[in-house]
């Protein structure tokens, strides 16, 4: 029994010390984010690589996605001759929820472990320390434009995803259970509302943050060579990972309550 309550204060405190840095963190990126000077190039480059190079994984996982909600979806609601619907179940749960969140999941786990490498990676050869001697604020050079850049780039990378996971649905529907294109495409604009597209795309900046947040923190907390380097990327990808899926929760509760206030 006391083994398990000191498991159990390790793990909490390992928790607070977790939520704590990466609270100051967060301070300190929001104060260096709007002084000057600014580092757009940096922000460009990293646009490049957090969103352009994503596209591929984020478009076959949308796809696959589209084709499998729908065939799924089509099949139960064909028992009750409503295959006419489809449409709308597969555009309304793409959108607000599929779409956002396993692209969130997908880039999650290649940009977050690939922010941890490259930063634990200037950690442990002391780059970072380099910089400061040298009058370099790390966090505004290194933090500040992945932060940014994922804030930005998901939301667009969602919209391609909800889009591709909507025409997967529409094929999948049209050959499988001969769906008409002109009725899944009325079914799909007459009941999709602003609303729906707002708060699937407002998550996604969220998310964004959480996983540049965390793929920075642990690579600038990286401790121990290259094996604090693999133990800091797992860390990345399982703590974005849960952080994702319990924000979507609250998230959407708020959404909710915006539309119905």
């Amino acid at each position: 029994m006391r083994n398990v309550v000191v498991a159990v204060g390790d793990q909490s405190i390992r928790l607070l010390e977790l939520l704590g840095g990466i609270s100051k963190l967060t301070y300190d990126t929001a104060c260096c984010a709007f002084t000057p000077p600014y580092n757009p190039r940096g922000l460009l480059q990293q646009v490049d690589h957090i969103g352009v190079k994503s596209i591929s994984i984020a478009s076959v996982a949308a796809v696959f996605t589209g084709l499998v909600l729908a065939l799924q979806t089509a099949y139960g609601l064909s028992r009750f001759g409503a295959k006419a619907y489809v449409g709308i179940i597969v555009s309304l749960s793409i959108v607000r929820e599929l779409g956002p969140v396993l692209t969130a999941l997908l880039v999650g786990g290649r940009v977050g472990s690939g922010i941890t490498a490259e930063l634990g990676s200037m950690k442990v050869t002391e780059q970072i320390d380099a910089m400061r001697a040298m009058g370099a604020n790390p966090i505004k050079k290194l933090v500040v434009p992945r932060v940014l850049s994922a804030m930005l780039v998901l939301p667009l990378l969602t919209v391609m995803a909800d889009i591709l996971g909507i025409l997967g649905g529409m094929v999948i529907s049209r050959y499988e259970f001969q769906v008409d294109y002109q009725l899944y495409y009325n079914t799909v604009t007459r009941n999709l509302t602003v609303a729906d597209i707002v708060s699937g795309l407002g998550k996604t900046v969220v998310f964004g943050f959480i996983i540049a947040i965390v793929g920075c923190y642990s690579g600038l907390e990286t401790r121990g060579g290259t094996e604090g380097i693999g133990k800091a990327t797992t860390t990345t990808v399982v703590t974005s990972a849960i952080a994702i899926i319990i924000s979507d929760f609250f998230l959407t509760k708020f959404f909710w309550w915006l539309e119905g206030w």
